[in-house]
C-alpha cells in the first residue's frame, strides 16, 4: 500500500478538512483504504519562514512514505497563528491519529493540546521546536551552538572594532524555546567583548517588525554608531539590512542571519549579509519521520534517539539534536552547494554574475 499526503490549505484550520489525495513517493494516482491506514499529522507554524513549506515538509512526508507505506500523511499550516494550531490539534486528536509531528507556533500556549493528545494515547513529536507538554520525542539542532556559531561570526566580521564597537541584537519570538536558546548561546560569545547597544525579541519572526525595531535603533544610536547586526535568522536579517539601506548607512555593518535562505545567501554573495547558519533539512527530517512512524506505530523511540533531554516539565524524553553550519562567502560552495541545497544557478542570477565570479562560485 502506498504512502498518501492529504494536503490542506494554508490557512485552513482543522487537518480534517483535507483535499485530494496525491502520493508521497509513488504515482499521484494510487489509492490505499484510508480506514486501515495509519495516521500522521504534520502540523507546521507558518510560511514565513521558507523552510517550512518548501523544505521540512516535502523531506518528512517523503521519509514517513519510504518508512511506511500505509501511513497516511495530513498536514496543516497554522500561519502563525496559536489559535488556529490549536484547532488544527484538537482535529487530529479527534480524527485518531496516530501520530502527531508538530513544530509549535508558541511553545507554551500548545502545551494543552499536547496534552490532550497523550491523554488520546497519541503521541506527539516536537519537531524543531522544543513543545511544552508531555511530548513524545524531540528532534531539532543544539539551538545554543547555533548561537554561538552566530556569535563568533560577528565578533569575526567586526575584528579589531568588536571591542569599542556597538552591536544591535534582533532575537527571535519569544514564544519559540529555540529563540532564547539562540540568543544565549550568542550572549555566551558576545558578552564582555562588544557592547549590546540595543536588543529586541521579535514575536512572530516577523521580518517587519525588525525592519521597524532597526529603525529605531538607527534614530537612537545614529547611522554611524551600528557596528554590526546579530539577527537570529533570515527573515530578521532581511528586515534589518532593509532598513539599515533605506537609512544610507554605507558601509553596511556585519549581519549574522540562519536557515541559509536563497535571499540571504544571494545577500552573502553581494555582500548585504554577512553569514548564515545551515542546519541540514535532510537529515532533522529523516529523523523527525523516523521517529513518528516509530511512534505511529506503538515502538520505543530510543531506536532512532541518539540522546535524551530533560523539557521545561522536568521530563526526559528521546532526542536527535543535530550539529549546525556556520556559510560565509568563502563557504558557500563547500556546504550548500554541495549538499545540493541549492545549484550555482540558483545562487547567481545574472544581477550577481560578477560578484559570484570574485567569489569563485562561477
Amino acid at each position: 500500500m502506498k504512502a498518501r499526503v492529504r494536503n490542506t490549505a494554508l490557512a485552513l484550520a482543522a487537518v480534517s478538512t483535507a483535499v485530494s489525495p496525491t502520493a508521497c513517493g509513488a504515482d499521484a494516482g494510487s489509492t490505499s483504504d484510508a480506514g486501515s491506514a495509519r495516521k500522521i499529522s504534520v502540523l507546521l507554524p507558518d510560511a514565513t519562514t521558507a523552510r517550512w513549506e518548501t523544505r521540512d515538509r516535502p523531506l518528512l512526508e517523503r521519509r514517513i512514505g519510504q518508512l511506511c507505506g500505509d501511513c497516511a500523511i495530513e498536514h496543516a499550516n497554522a500561519e502563525g497563528d496559536v489559535a488556529i494550531q490549536q484547532k488544527q490539534m484538537d482535529s487530529s486528536i479527534a480524527e485518531g491519529v496516530d501520530a502527531i509531528v508538530l513544530t509549535a507556533v508558541d511553545a507554551r500556549a500548545m502545551a494543552a493540546s499536547v496534552g490532550r493528545a497523550a491523554a488520546a494515547h497519541i503521541p506527539v513529536i516536537a519537531y524543531d521546536r522544543l513543545a511544552e507538554g508531555p511530548i513524545s520525542g524531540y528532534v531539532s539542532f543544539d539551538g545554543q551552538e547555533v548561537g554561538r556559531l552566530q556569535g563568533r561570526a560577528l565578533l569575526t566580521a567586526m575584528g579589531a572594532k568588536a571591542r569599542d564597537g556597538r552591536i544591535v541584537m534582533m532575537n527571535g519570538d519569544p514564544g519559540d524555546p529555540n529563540a532564547l536558546s539562540f540568543k544565549q548561546g550568542a550572549l555566551s560569545e558576545l558578552r564582555g567583548r562588544t557592547t549590546i547597544a540595543k536588543e529586541y525579541d521579535t514575536p512572530e519572526w516577523s521580518a517587519e517588525t525588525a525592519n521597524r525595531n532597526m529603525s529605531g535603533a538607527l534614530s537612537a544610536l545614529g547611522a554611524d554608531g551600528i557596528d554590526g547586526v546579530y539577527a537570529a535568522n533570515d527573515g530578521l536579517a532581511a528586515g534589518s539590512i532593509a532598513a539599515l539601506k533605506a537609512d544610507k548607512v554605507t558601509p553596511l555593518p556585519p549581519v549574522t542571519g540562519q536557515d541559509a535562505e536563497l535571499a540571504a545567501v544571494r545577500r552573502i554573495v553581494d555582500g548585504d549579509q554577512y553569514m548564515t547558519v545551515y542546519k541540514p533539512f535532510g537529515p532533522e527530517a529523516a529523523a523527525g519521520g523516523a521517529m513518528a512512524v516509530a511512534a505511529a506505530r506503538g515502538q520505543r523511540l530510543d531506536g532512532v534517539a541518539t540522546r535524551r533531554v530533560k523539557t521545561r516539565g522536568g521530563a526526559e524524553v528521546p532526542a536527535v539534536l543535530l550539529t549546525p553550519v556556520p556559510v560565509v562567502l568563502a563557504t558557500i560552495k563547500n556546504t550548500l552547494v554541495k549538499d545540493g541545497v541549492y545549484t550555482l544557478e540558483q545562487i547567481c542570477p545574472l544581477s550577481l554574475a560578477g560578484d559570484c565570479h570574485k567569489a569563485g562560485l562561477t
